[in-house]
Order: structure tokens, then sequence, then C-alpha cells
């Protein structure tokens, strides 16, 4: 009985599930062992608790620990309805947090992007838990440097691409850079759940949320695969994509959204989508109530995890 508790420190081993109450304890993501050490871990969980790129509500400089909170409550068994669990074919850890000056701004993007280098150089993959969406350019930087351009699978209720050139530290012009950059390949790369007007989508495939609620998450699926295909792919995904009457908890909330059904129905369904890095933003607990956002959002990236083992563990391809 001595190792079913704290399990962030205890535990024996960086894969498997000791359950343990889910109302105490040191709270990690997914009770994973809090740890540096990377050499047998294949995903780090690291949180990056930035907000100040927010154009509305901030807050969500608190969602990684209240991702982690929330955690518990998916923690204890495989995780439904996967017919394997995904922490027992692969190691997963809580790599902790991304430490930055938050009097120095303008330094922000570069310790963020080497906060994901030093883990990308020991050939761990990276679950980030935002924090505002800002941080997806400076961690997409790091991931292209090792797996080179990418598609982007963009949830959000937002395009994130509107113009600026005097590089802004902005959550909502991320992609616009990404583009500029050459970081991601727009034509072979989609957002989804879109209802934000931008007349500058900088080629990417759009699905906007109404699309989906008339042709339905199959069709969308499809869609996905079409696109994306077997391409190298980062997932980032806004939790303002979902509806806020499901996820009001975050900074920028848009009416017409998706439901966590649907949500939660598409990803499952990705199976076989090749993943090199993915990321959950926006959560903002001040904001939240019951803390059913930042349940979702814990749901949402257990689910990136399986998601990840089905593609580099179980061999799945589209």
């Amino acid at each position: 009985m001595s190792n079913s508790v704290d399990q962030a420190f205890t535990a024996q081993s960086l894969s498997g599930v000791v359950p343990e109450p889910n109302f105490s304890g040191a709270l990690s993501f997914a009770r994973r062992r809090y740890t540096k050490d990377l050499t047998e871990a294949d995903i780090a969980v690291t949180g990056i608790p930035f907000d100040t790129a927010t154009s509305n509500r901030p807050g969500t400089r608190f969602g990684p620990r209240g991702i982690r909170a929330a955690s518990t409550e998916v923690a204890w068994q495989r995780n439904w309805p996967w017919e394997f669990d995904a922490l027992e074919l692969q190691k997963v850890v809580d790599y902790g947090d991304c430490q930055f000056d938050y009097g120095r701004p303008e330094r922000v993007p570069r310790e963020i992007q080497s906060h994901i280098e030093s883990i990308l150089d020991t050939d761990t993959a990276v679950l980030s838990l935002g924090g505002d969406h800002f941080l997806t350019l400076p961690v997409l930087r790091a991931h292209v440097k090792k797996h080179g351009p990418v598609s982007l699978l963009h949830f959000d209720a937002h395009t994130d691409t509107w113009n600026d050139e005097d590089g802004r530290i902005d959550h909502g012009t991320m992609f616009y850079h990404a583009v500029k950059e050459g970081l991601v390949i727009p034509q072979q790369s989609v957002q989804v759940g879109i209802r934000t007007t931008n007349d500058a989508p900088m080629g990417f495939n759009i699905f906007y949320a109404d699309w989906i609620h008339r042709n339905g998450e199959d069709a969308l699926i499809a869609e996905i695969v079409r696109i994306i295909g077997n391409n190298k792919t980062y997932l980032t995904f806004d939790i303002d994509c979902v509806d806020p009457a499901y996820a009001p908890g975050t900074g920028t909330p848009v009416c017409g959204g998706l439901s966590s059904p649907q949500i939660l129905h598409i990803l499952r369904n990705l199976r076989g989508l090749n993943l090199v890095g993915m990321d959950l933003v926006e959560v903002s607990p001040p904001y939240d109530h019951a803390d059913i956002t930042s349940l979702l959002g814990a749901f949402i990236a257990y689910d990136f995890i399986a998601l990840y083992a089905a593609r580099h563990k179980l061999g799945e391809t589209f």
C-alpha cells in the first residue's frame, strides 16, 4: 500500500496505471511520474503557463495546473473506448512546466522553443499543455527543426492567421507566421470548427463549424484523412473550438461550436494519424464552472496519447 498514493513521485514504472484516490495525492498529468530523466520516456507532458499574448480574458497560465488536477478523473483505468491501454504501451512522464521570465516577454518565444528542443533532442515526443495559443508557434519551430515542415491539424474557433508583419507576440497571428516561415504545409493542413471572419486563410483547408453541423463528424474525418494522409502532423487543439456551453473556461469563447461528444468522436476516429507533436491550449480555469473545461481538456489530452500509441506503437496508418 505504500506506493498506492502520490504516484507522481512514488511510481515504480513509467508505464501502467496504479489506481489512487481521485481526490487526493500529488498532482501530475494522469498520475505520471514527475521526472526530468527522459532516458526511457516515449512522451513527455509539459506545461507552458504563458498567457500574456491573449487578446481578451487572461487566465490560461493556470491551464496546466487545472488540466493536471482534472486528469485524476481519467488516470485510474484504461481510457474508454480504446481497446488498448496507451499508458501500458508507452512510457509517459510529466516533465513539469516550461520556465520563462514573465518580466522579459520578448525572450519568452525563444525560452519556450529551447524548452521543447531540449525534450525533442532526447527523441521523446511532446504533449504541451497551455497557456494561450501563441505558444504553438515556438513549439512548432522546435518540432520543424527536428522533423521538417509538417501538416497542421488545428481545432479552433479562430484561424489565427491574421496579418502580422511586425512580429507581435499575439495568440491570433501564429499561423500567419507559421506559413510565412515554412513551418507548415497549408495545402495539406486542416482547420476544424472555425466560426470567425478572416478573409486571409493563408491556403489552409477550413471546415467551419456549421459545415460540420450540416455534414457530420464522419464526413469531416474522411476529409482530414484525404487531405493529411500519412504526412507528419502537428496537432493543436484550442479548447474554444468547443462551444462555450461545454467549455466556458476559455479566453475568447464563440457560440455555435462543436459539442464534447462531437470532438471526442472525431479524435477517436483519427487512428493512424502520423503525429509528431501535439498541444492543448486556452483552458482558463478562472472562467470555468465545476471544472468542466479542464475535465474536457484532460479527456482530449488522454486521447492524444492514445492516438500517438495507435500510430507509433501499433503501427496503424490511414
